[in-house]
């Protein structure tokens, strides 16, 4: 019975994964241009910015504290954000939508580029929310 669930467990944690994937758009120019675009074209939609997450300064911050020494990125930020209007529409339709607040967009420099991207969302409802997102993006590419 036991490896019954875990199999099953298994099973939910590996759909988790594939569910949540990640839409990379290339960049040309520098990751503070790239970072100044997303920030112009998320409040050109007239969102309010929460908060952005410097998680490449951290990473490379906390590398020794953990034992590691890799380069994971060169710089990378997230920003955090959300649309009233948007939200209350997809939680409405499914008040557990909420898990999926507040939405990201991040910037992320490695040894190949400069990046923007985001995170894919579920069929449905969420669709919206995607739609937002790439507007985003391609009006930060356009920048």
């Amino acid at each position: 019975m036991r490896v019954l669930i875990v199999c099953i467990l298994s099973l939910f944690n590996v759909n988790v994964a594939l569910a949540q994937s990640a839409v990379l758009y290339k960049y040309d120019g520098s990751f503070d241009d790239a970072t100044f675009s997303v920030e112009g074209a998320i409040v050109g939609k007239g969102l309010i910015i929460d908060h952005v997450s410097h998680t490449g300064e951290m990473l490379s911050r906390t590398a020794i504290d953990v034992g590691s020494n890799k380069e994971i990125f060169k710089a990378a930020d997230i920003f955090l954000f959300c649309s009233a209007v948007i939200s209350r529409t997809v939680m409405e339709i499914d008040p557990m939508n909420i898990v999926h607040c507040p939405y990201t967009i991040f910037v992320i420099e490695d040894q190949s580029g400069v990046y923007i991207g985001h995170r894919t969302y579920p069929e449905g409802s969420m669709q919206i929310v995607q739609e937002l997102l790439v507007g985003i993006v391609n009006d930060a590419l356009e920048f």
